[in-house]
């Protein structure tokens, strides 16, 4: 029986291009192709793909949302993230939420057929760069939910002051909270640290 995949991307030719590539493969049916999760979730029950490929920057609802949703309905779904980012929290929040794999979407064809057939035999595959930013990820102290306040307000340009509006909170608690946040992250200075931030993706650039 042929491994039967679904595609879920908000971009029309990147859902119509993996469903004509892959279709040519050999032991591989794409029984249905999504715009996004709401829909994924819709067509889910009713296709019952053995491999999803899901994107990660979709709106409304995001790749590793549709991942959770997709896994609530049915803890052994497996899923292959496919996307263009790579930052570390990226990758730490989409393995989390349950993808059995993490690939760019500049992976060879040959490595993605190869990587559904491993998921569909329940392996795990993490690319090589990939596991390294993750081991990076854990490595680093986590931040706490208001420090991860801080620093979004922090990458944002604001000042001390400013942020402990923002939160309601004094500009000495917002003090504390930057040194602990430089601490975490090794970081120089206000600037270098929102430039880690950036990098990691633990706060997005509009």
């Amino acid at each position: 029986m042929p491994i039967r995949v679904m595609i879920v991307d908000d971009h029309e030719l990147v859902r119509e291009g993996l469903a004509e590539l892959l279709g040519r493969q050999p032991g591989v049916e794409v029984v249905g192709t999504a715009p996004g999760g709401e829909q994924a979730l819709a067509m889910f029950s009713d296709l019952n793909p053995d491999v999803t490929l899901v994107d990660l920057r979709m709106t409304p609802m995001d790749g590793i949302e549709t991942i959770g949703a997709l896994r609530a309905m049915n803890p052994e779904a497996r899923v292959i993230l496919l996307t263009t980012y790579e930052t570390d929290e990226d990758i730490y929040q989409g393995l989390r939420a349950g993808a059995a794999s993490y690939l760019l979407k500049g992976v060879g064809l040959h490595d993605l057929v190869e990587t559904i057939r491993a998921v569909h035999a329940g392996e795990r595959r993490i690319p090589a760069p990939i596991a390294a930013k993750l081991a990076e990820h854990m490595s680093t102290p986590e931040l706490t939910a208001r420090q991860l306040d801080t620093l979004r307000l922090l990458v944002a340009g604001m000042s001390n002051r400013e942020i402990g509006q923002m939160l309601n909170v004094t500009e000495g608690t917002v003090k504390a909270h930057v040194k602990a946040i430089l601490a975490k992250f090794g970081a120089r200075d206000r600037a270098h640290a929102a430039a880690i931030a950036l990098k990691r993706g633990l706060v997005r650039s509009n």
